[in-house]
C-alpha cells in the first residue's frame, strides 16, 4: 500500500551556485560520502548533485514524519537507492516501509520521484 509520494525539481544552476559559494561545507552538510564520491568523479558534478538533492527533497515530502534532507542519501547508481542515517534507518525499518526512487537530470534541471509503500 502506498503511504507517501514525493517529487522535486531542482535547477542545476542553483546547486552550482551553492557549490561555488559554500564548497566543501555545503557538500559535507548535505551529502553522504557515497553521494559526494560519485558526483565528484563526474566531469561536472552539479547535475548529479542536483538529482540527489531532488531525491532528498522528494523523500522529505513523501515521508509520513519529521525528517531532514541530511538524514537521507542516494547510494548506488544502477539502480540508485535511498539510504538513511540512524535513527531514521531504524524508524523506517520498524514501520515496514519500502522506498522506490527515480532520478533524472539534463543540462538545466534534475528531478526525483519517491514512492513509499508498506511491505
Amino acid at each position: 500500500m502506498v503511504v507517501g509520494l514525493g517529487v522535486d525539481l531542482v535547477e542545476v544552476a542553483r546547486i552550482r551556485r551553492l557549490l561555488h559559494r559554500y564548497g566543501e561545507r555545503f557538500l559535507l552538510r548535505v551529502f553522504f560520502p557515497e553521494e559526494r564520491a560519485y558526483a565528484l568523479a563526474q566531469a561536472d558534478p552539479a547535475p548529479s548533485l542536483a538529482a540527489r538533492f531532488a531525491a532528498k527533497e522528494a523523500f522529505v515530502k513523501a515521508y509520513p514524519g519529521a525528517v531532514t534532507i541530511a538524514q537521507v542519501g542516494v547510494v548506488g547508481n544502477a539502480p540508485p537507492r535511498l539510504a538513511f542515517r540512524p535513527p531514521l534507518a531504524e524508524e523506517f525499518r520498524s514501520r515496514g516501509l519500502i522506498a522506490h526512487l527515480s532520478l533524472s537530470h539534463e543540462r538545466t534541471h534534475a528531478v526525483a520521484v519517491v514512492v513509499l509503500e508498506t511491505r
